[in-house]
């Protein structure tokens, strides 16, 4: 099944979602992601968005997330993803290649890389700060088919997270999803205690 931009806003607006429920005083907690706080993986996400709608517009990356990111990283990420799915709607996006983090790809898969991103570090938000979230269950088990392909390709020395960790085979989609990327879906979410 090929992932569409309808799908990318679904999980967009799942992990938005947890996102606007951080409270103050949750940006500082740590994440599954080592040595990222919540504000860190957040800013993290809204740079990776922005990045890839410049890639599809055929624009230069910027690097980092600028001041205004970090004011209301909220709204900032809900500006990124209206802006990102508008770029992915764009007439011949899906099949022209594209420059990202991963690679060139065509479109289409650089769509799925952006999805599993922002399913995954929506879940480490969600781990991150005590959350329970319901993520698309369909979406999640297309991008983990997706994402074990994928990973067949990256060079070893290149992974940008940890091996696979152990999950039951009948756990949640996104949970097996984020333990093929690297993430422990063993114990209590972060903020649970």
């Amino acid at each position: 099944m090929g992932a569409d931009p309808e799908q990318l806003a679904a999980a967009a607006e799942v992990t938005g979602q947890v996102i606007d429920a951080v409270s103050d005083d949750q940006w500082g907690l740590p994440t599954p992601c080592d040595d990222w706080t919540v504000r860190d993986l957040v800013e993290h996400v809204v740079g990776g968005n922005d990045g890839f709608t410049a890639a599809l517009q055929g624009q230069p990356t910027a690097s980092g997330p600028s001041p205004e990111r970090s004011r209301d990283l909220a709204t900032q990420y809900g500006r990124s993803v209206q802006e990102l799915v508008q770029a992915f709607c764009q007439p011949g996006t899906l099949e022209r290649m594209v420059s990202v983090p991963f690679g060139t790809v065509p479109g289409a898969v650089a769509l799925h890389l952006r999805i599993t991103e922002l399913l995954v570090h929506g879940w480490d938000v969600a781990r991150a700060t005590g959350q329970a979230v319901a993520f698309p269950e369909d979406v999640a088990e297309q991008e983990l088919a997706f994402s074990r392909r994928a990973l067949k390709d990256v060079p070893p020395g290149r992974r940008p997270f940890a091996p696979p960790e152990p999950v039951a085979d009948d756990a949640p989609a996104i949970d097996r999803l984020a333990a093929c990327l690297g993430r422990s879906v063993t114990g209590p979410p972060a903020g649970s205690g």
